[in-house]
């Protein structure tokens, strides 16, 4: 890789990506040149997080092309993952709460110096002093660009990262992907939980890091001024509304046809009820009248019932004695 910070164009046609559940987003189109800001809006859910992993090769798209960098995608993305960096993406790059800022710094600058740079200098290493200068003025060079200022931290270096402000983390994040010196910086929730003054903070710094060099890709809800934007807003609303005279013209139909399948009492038993239901419907119809009739009987059904088998016996007797 070029030591030098060099941007990234970006460029897409026609993007988009369908998971198991449907569609991410599509129809994206970018246009932005190397060192550009782009912003990305839209909802909550619109798939702005997988547009960022997909110009950043890490998630393969399903129609349209882009190219990053030169590099076509997805024919090139492991290509197009060598020159890009990741920042803070919640469930993809996140930082650890428990480990402090010095040990962030530390670890990437061994993962850099582990991966990065030829074959030669793997098998043919410098001599540790040279490596441990170089990895310094790297951090160095990504703190300052960053504007992360280790000394004005609670404990200093030493201060973990639960104890750090959402801002402070944000700038931790960019600090640590700018490390590897990448043509592409993509960062998620850029304005999430930020107060007014923090957010235009957080785009200096990213306006910062895109004017040294670095295309910037940014996922916010609402873009700030001079941005290139692009929008994962979802385009089929006015369909939406279009429809929803049909289902009300479709309730009213409904609501017409109703009377005449009711109207003489009958009702669609097979609809509503089971087979077993409906062929239940006659017995419950018969025993309902029986259940009427043995109401209005009370304390005196019995009364009646014996009045009426002593008459029965009178008879018998009378007929027994002609």
């Amino acid at each position: 890789m070029d030591s030098t910070p060099h941007g990234a164009a970006v460029t897409a046609v026609g993007f988009g990506v369908k998971g198991p559940r449907g569609w991410a987003f599509r129809n994206i189109g970018v246009s932005a040149e190397p060192g550009a800001l782009v912003a990305v809006e839209g909802p909550s859910g619109s798939g702005r997080t997988s547009l960022l992993l997909a110009l950043t090769g890490r998630m393969r798209p399903t129609e349209g092309h882009a190219e990053v960098g030169g590099e076509r995608l997805p024919k090139r993305m492991a290509a197009v993952r060598r020159f890009s960096a990741l920042g803070p993406v919640p469930g993809v790059a996140e930082l650890d709460p428990a480990l402090t800022v010095t040990e962030h710094l530390r670890e990437r600058a061994l993962l850099q110096r582990r991966f990065d740079g030829s074959l030669r200098d793997l098998l043919r290493p410098r001599p540790r002093h040279a490596r441990v200068t170089a990895a310094r003025q790297r951090v160095d060079s990504a703190l300052g660009a960053a504007g992360l200022d280790l000394a004005a931290l609670p404990k200093g270096p030493r201060t973990a990262v639960r104890d750090l402000e959402r801002l402070e983390c944000l700038r931790l994040s960019v600090a640590l992907a700018l490390i590897g010196r990448p043509r592409l910086l993509a960062v998620d929730d850029t304005d999430l939980k930020l107060s007014d003054d923090e957010r235009a903070e957080a785009w200096a710094l990213l306006r910062g890091v895109a004017e040294g060099g670095t295309t910037v890709l940014a996922v916010c809800s609402q873009a700030p001024e001079g941005a290139v934007v692009v929008s994962t807003a979802p385009q089929a609303q006015p369909r939406t509304h279009l429809a929803e005279p049909q289902k009300a013209e479709d309730g009213r139909q409904e609501a017409e046809d109703e009377p005449q399948g009711t109207e003489h009492g009958d009702e669609p038993k097979g609809a509503e009820h089971g087979p077993q239901e409906a062929e239940d419907e006659p017995k419950r119809a018969q025993a309902e009248p029986q259940e009427v009739r043995a109401e209005p009987q009370d304390d005196t059904d019995d009364d009646t019932d014996d009045e009426t088998e002593e008459g029965a016996a009178d008879a018998l007797a009378e007929t027994g004695r002609a």
